[in-house]
């Protein structure tokens, strides 16, 4: 038994890490054109592409390593079952659960590493790549500026937008704190723009169709909504030109990011974003247990034994993957599902087509 259990392995190791160095070879070969372009083009030197290369590596592995694992299962499963090998175990009256289950052990050791990868080693690594591009002297407010995260670095503000394209925006939230227990004023508004003054060092909004919490002044505890067809708001960026690099929810850790949404509930804002974050990180990292329960009962059905089909199944079922985490995280950012559903409904469905078809291939 153990020298069957440690055949298995073998193809499966093999194939993970022929996976892997594809995979990682072909992600760093694309983004290493972006960084030639900084070079070439912005005139940075290579020893600061170098640092933005390094950065780069952690965030590309929480990808790289999902895909890996599945890759790997239909690679040397597809072996196996293409060559007859499995059917002639089974024959011998031991059931492929024995034979398969060092194989998924190995999954719940990649799930619990990736569990540390996507909430203390990217983060970190995605707050110093960001720093190191400040430190380029960019200048462009903008810059801090990002679609589907908290903007905390200007002051009085914190900024929500779901949709940057350029210089205009869609879907953009704005809240100014009036302090513990009391709501935020709150500016909503369907679409704008940005227009960087930079000689007074102010920001200001365009924005179009939209309301504002405006001060009633018979009672300045109180606002009142107003609905508007064009609105423009100037935030200066003095002081987050001074400031420090902000850190936004990609860049924090799973205990900054609980700090933060206790923080921001106490001021009445909605924390469905950074929720959906860190239930988004969970989803990524338990998906290779995922992946090893969907992709071997399908590598045992379809039999195939080339590696290019393989790899081609496999970047089939992860497009399909992340189309539908993109889709949920979108219900969950914007409060139509509840986070921690919405986010494990990927491997929810993905394991349970897998646990039915493991169970048919395997047990039965």
């Amino acid at each position: 038994m153990r020298i069957l259990r440690n055949y298995v392995l073998k193809e499966f190791f093999g194939a993970f890490f022929l996976s892997l160095f594809i995979l990682t070879f072909v992600m760093l070969l694309g983004n290493m054109i972006k960084l030639a372009d900084l070079i070439i083009s912005k005139g940075i030197s290579i020893l600061v592409a170098g640092k933005l290369f390094l950065y780069l590596i952690p965030f590309l592995f929480s990808f790289i390593l999902p895909v890996s694992t599945l890759t790997a299962v239909l690679l040397s499963i597809g072996r196996l079952s293409g060559d007859n090998e499995l059917i002639a175990i089974r024959s011998s009256g031991i059931g492929l659960f024995k034979i398969l289950s060092p194989v998924i052990i190995v999954g719940v050791i990649l799930s619990l590493f990736a569990v540390i990868l996507n909430n203390e080693i990217i983060p970190v690594s995605h707050h110093k790549s960001r720093e190191t591009l400040i430190e380029l002297g960019s200048q462009n407010p903008t810059a801090a500026l990002e679609a589907g995260t908290f903007i905390t670095a200007f002051d009085k503000y914190i900024i929500f937008i779901y949709r940057i394209d350029g210089n205009k925006f869609s879907n953009i939230r704005i809240y100014e704190p009036q302090g513990a227990d009391k709501p935020p004023r709150t500016i909503i508004a369907k679409k704008g723009e940005f227009i960087v003054l930079p000689d007074k060092q102010l920001l200001k909004l365009k924005l179009i169709d939209g309301t504002s919490d405006e001060i009633n002044p018979n009672d300045p505890e109180n606002f009142y909504k107003l609905n508007f067809k064009t609105y423009f708001m100037n935030i200066d960026f003095k002081k987050q030109a001074a400031a420090k690099v902000d850190k936004k929810a990609k860049d924090m850790t799973l205990q900054e990011l609980r700090r933060q949404i206790n923080k921001f509930k106490s001021t009445g804002i909605d924390t469905a974003p950074l929720l959906t974050e860190i239930y988004k990180r969970s989803a990524l990292a338990f998906s290779c247990i995922v992946f090893i329960f969907a992709g071997a009962p399908f590598a045992m059905i379809t039999r195939r034994r080339e590696k290019s089909l393989n790899f081609g199944f496999a970047f089939l079922i992860m497009a399909l993957y992340y189309l539908l985490l993109i889709g949920f995280e979108t219900m969950s950012s914007e409060g139509i599902m509840t986070p921690w559903l919405a986010m494990s409904m990927p491997n929810i469905i993905f394991g349970v087509l897998g646990a039915g078809m493991f169970y048919k291939t395997c047990l039965s």
